[in-house]
């Protein structure tokens, strides 16, 4: 992947290329952060450098190089010791990145994201503050990059499609699932999700089919040979990588950037799924949770699903209860009747709380995809 260019304004350095383009037009660092970038080849440019006031987090560098620029003025995050994880990343992850140990020719317990999930499950209820503090430079860290890769013009047309983890590969709202996040994508919108399998992984693939649903069914049929990441989480993540790895035969450029994933290591038992071209990992699932439904401007669709979804939708509503303005409310269609008035009866409160308020009409309670599809494309 090619360096990306700073924006107007963006005073961040995250990779060599863009420090050796800054320095060579300063001649001071002041005001600028540096980001996890190798910096132990240019120790001459930076002894010639103005560092005062220059931030530099987690960037691979000699003791004594650290020394000098704290002394000149500069504040200086070292790396910490002893973690499965780069606290100061740079960018959001890639499912060939957390999957990294399987598609080696391993399992996945020994990948990327099976050993952080160790590590966050080994601390209990109270984490040390040493390991609070590497979450939370972590998470700041991913909330960064997702500022840089999901602005305010996408948020937008970006529309989450909420779901329960737990639903089957070869399952009907898995295929309507899938529908509808090829016709999100083909709308012109952006596919947000948490993330995870289920649902959650349907629309995400169904995103990543947008233009070419003449593959749809053959994918399908594929993928429902594993229909669960229980109990054989390698098994699961692996006839998905054989998809991808057909798919990425063919041009898709055009769907790379409409799918998006907001997992959580706080449901660590949750594999990431691999069809999300943007993953980003969060350890904090409040944090997660925010940062994944206010972005969703467009709208949320809220399939099937039980606790995890009954929270997402509420915790939208409850906002959308307190907008200070009308274009401030968030479209909310939650899709299966008897699902969401007697299963789990979310949609009268929800109706209750939407009386005599901006958020009212925006409430849509709908049967089917298509007609949560109307809602939004009419």
């Amino acid at each position: 992947m090619m360096p990306r260019a700073a924006a107007e304004g963006e005073r961040e350095i995250e990779s060599l290329e863009a420090f050796d383009a800054v320095t060579a037009t300063h001649t001071s660092l002041d005001g600028w952060t540096v980001q996890s970038v190798d910096l132990s080849g240019r120790v001459a440019a930076l002894e010639t450098l103005g560092v005062s006031g220059a931030v530099f987090l987690g960037c691979t560098m000699s003791y004594s190089l650290a020394e000098d620029l704290t002394e000149r003025g500069a504040l200086v995050f070292p790396k910490l010791p002893q973690l499965a994880f780069n606290p100061y990343r740079a960018s959001l992850y890639t499912a060939a990145e957390l999957y990294d140990a399987q598609l080696d020719g391993g399992h996945y317990a020994q990948s990327s994201d099976a050993r952080v999930f160790e590590w966050f499950a080994s601390l209990g209820s109270v984490p040390p503050i040493q390991a609070s503090l590497a979450m939370s430079l972590h998470d700041h860290a991913i909330s960064d990059a997702l500022d840089e890769t999901w602005g305010v013009a996408e948020a937008k047309r970006s529309v989450g499609v909420m779901g329960g983890h737990a639903t089957g590969r070869d399952e009907q709202t898995y295929i309507d699932a899938v529908h509808l996040g090829c016709s999100l994508a083909s709308a012109g919108f952006v596919v947000a999700t948490g993330g995870g399998p289920g649902s959650m992984e349907a629309a995400n693939l169904g995103a990543l089919l947008a233009g070419r649903k003449d593959r749809l069914d053959g994918v399908l049929a594929q993928l429902s040979h594993v229909p669960s990441f229980k109990p054989d989480i390698s098994a699961w993540a692996q006839v998905a990588f054989d998809v991808l790895a057909t798919l990425d035969a063919c041009d898709t450029a055009k769907q790379d950037a409409n799918s998006i994933g907001v997992p959580t290591w706080f449901y660590g038992h949750e594999p990431p799924n691999v069809f999300a071209r943007r993953i980003a990992k969060f350890f904090s699932n409040a944090i997660r949770e925010d940062t994944l439904l206010q972005r969703c401007r467009a709208g949320i669709i809220y399939l099937p699903g039980a606790a995890g979804t009954v929270q997402e939708i509420f915790q939208t509503a409850t906002r959308n209860y307190y907008a200070s303005a009308d274009e401030d409310v968030t479209p909310l269609i939650l899709v299966g009747h008897d699902h969401w008035t007697k299963k789990l009866p979310a949609w009268p409160l929800l109706n209750s709380l939407g009386a005599d308020r901006a958020m009212g009409a925006n409430l849509h309670l709908v049967d089917s995809i298509p007609e949560a599809l109307n809602v939004l494309v009419g």
